[in-house]
């Protein structure tokens, strides 16, 4: 048994949909325990994922959170709650669960999970990975505007130690740092993860575990030649669609663009009688 962790709001439904359509097809015989932390979703978007879950032989575990958890968090249009819920997750969830991998709703899953799963983090936080590209001049720039020395870790895929968690990370003193850095989060979430945490983070494999669905040309470039489209479809087991560009928006121009909606639809056509 698998567990993922999404967060959400209604506007990345159909991308929920797409996201779990594709865990489903490439993991046959897996199952998976799927848990939901939102705070406001139409009833009848909930339904249906619990009506998919369990044709699917998952476990849906939807978690409204109280709006009272994040009294005292600097929250505004900027800042909204659902931006603490990845990493408070530990103190959101169930006590009986020790291990979970949260994954962005832009990502589709092409390769089993099971070999991240049991990836030995023991000791650490978080298993992440960095987006370096063709040179180091991002993880470089982040770096300086953090003031950290560790690679910029990108928080969409986290594979995350939850009974650690619980010990060491601390709501206020991630609200407290919110407050007293506010002007120097660009994105706000993930540096957090990388300011708060980035030493506590066990490093992963992006091409493997997160690949930059914008980057192809960087991977073949930086790999001489090897991580081709045959390799990433044997290979890579989470494409994420990172940055602005979506998809399913029109004009989307990188290359595992066809993919995805050949993804949306298959979604379309399995989710029709749950919706």
């Amino acid at each position: 048994m698998l567990n993922i962790l999404i967060t959400l709001d209604e506007n990345y439904f159909p991308q929920l949909r797409v996201l779990l359509t594709s865990l489903r097809l490439n993991a046959p015989g897996e199952h998976f325990d799927i848990y939901l932390l939102y705070s406001d979703l139409p009833e009848h978007m909930l339904q249906a994922v619990e009506r998919w879950c369990r044709a699917a032989g998952y476990e849906f575990h939807p978690i409204r959170m109280d709006g009272n958890l994040f009294g005292s968090a600097p929250v505004s249009s900027r800042y909204p709650a659902e931006m603490y819920y990845r990493l408070l997750a530990p103190r959101l969830l169930p006590e009986e669960l020790n291990r979970i991998i949260y994954l962005d709703p832009d990502i589709l899953v092409i390769n089993p999970l099971r070999p991240l799963w049991e990836t030995n983090m023991s000791g650490w936080l978080f298993g992440a990975a960095a987006h370096t590209g063709k040179t180091e001049l991002a993880n470089d720039v982040n770096r300086l505007r953090l003031g950290v020395e560790h690679d910029y870790y990108n928080s969409g895929v986290l594979l995350m130690d939850l009974e650690l968690g619980r010990e060491e990370i601390i709501p206020e003193e991630i609200f407290r740092y919110v407050e007293e850095h506010r002007m120097e989060l660009v994105l706000p979430d993930q540096d957090l993860l990388n300011a708060m945490f980035g030493e506590r983070i066990f490093p992963l494999d992006d091409a493997v575990w997160n690949y930059d669905a914008r980057n192809y040309n960087n991977y073949v470039m930086r790999s001489s030649g090897k991580y081709n489209v045959k390799w990433v479809m044997e290979n890579t087991a989470i494409l994420h669609f990172c940055g602005k560009a979506k998809p399913w928006k029109p004009g989307y121009i990188y290359r595992f663009g066809v993919l995805y909606q050949h993804y949306e639809q298959l979604a379309g056509r399995s989710w029709q009688p749950y919706l």
